[in-house]
């Protein structure tokens, strides 16, 4: 079966530094794939150039056999790919339910029906229905700038989802949120994307979320992939050991 994403060759050069060198990756369909690496070593560069925020200088990235290479980060979340960043891009001074309705109003080209407070039954059910799915419910009618951490963050990933995207690029989630959290929290996400088999991409430093929560394991350095193999493979890796968790990641 053909990949859902596929980076063939990718590099990206900023000048004389190469922060992508040679990038060749396939993920399928309902994947969970982890990806780990220091500082610097080229995951960010990865997602950027899988959401268009970067343009390969070599190589070819297609999705659902499509080449994206090229497009605009807005051309390629409208195909299905989507991403959530680290700092919640969420509205503060609005409620959750109205975040949520204003990123499916927009995700539908109907933002400015919106802000004249036109909601339509569909996209009221579609909003609620996205609360319930990320355990949100509860807090509908609260301002985002009142939510723990971890509730701010289900609402960012939330609003990433609205277009049901087949592939969706998570930065650090579980950033800020407690020991205590950070496990229902992952489980809460990954269980609501599983829903349509969303192909799911985790840029994580907590090396024990992602032992427990990826199937795959992208290992980065210096611009390269060292590893692209199972959690427990990836964590006995020589150059994991070297370039990754001799890093200081959490959990190890």
């Amino acid at each position: 079966m053909e990949p859902i994403l596929r980076a063939t060759g990718v590099s990206k050069r900023f000048g004389s530094v190469t922060a992508a060198d040679g990038l060749h990756v396939a993920a399928a369909a309902g994947e969970v794939i982890g990806i780990v690496g220091a500082n610097g070593a080229g995951k960010t560069v990865f997602v950027n150039m899988i959401t268009g925020y970067e343009k390969p200088t070599a190589g070819t990235i297609t999705f659902e056999g499509r080449d994206i290479t090229r497009l605009a980060p807005h051309q390629v979340t409208r195909l299905g790919i989507a991403r959530s960043f680290q700092i919640s891009q969420i509205f503060p001074s609005m409620t959750v339910f109205e975040n949520v309705s204003l990123a499916l109003a927009i995700h539908r080209n109907s933002g400015a029906a919106l802000m004249r407070r036109v909601l339509t039954a569909d996209l009221v059910a579609a909003a609620d229905d996205l609360l319930e799915r990320f355990g949100l419910r509860a807090e509908r009618d609260r301002r985002a700038r009142e939510l723990p951490q971890g509730a701010r963050k289900l609402l960012d990933i939330a609003m990433a989802f609205v277009g049901r995207p087949r592939v969706l690029l998570l930065d650090e989630p579980t950033s800020g949120i407690s020991a205590e959290e950070k496990f229902p929290f992952m489980s809460r996400v990954l269980e609501a994307l599983s829903r349509d088999r969303a192909t799911v991409f985790i840029v994580e430093h907590d090396m024990d979320i992602i032992q427990a929560f990826v199937s795959r394991v992208l290992a980065f350095a210096q611009g390269r992939i060292i590893c692209d193999a199972r959690p427990e493979e990836a964590m006995r890796h020589p150059d994991v050991i070297t370039h990754v968790l001799g890093t200081g990641h959490a959990g190890h």
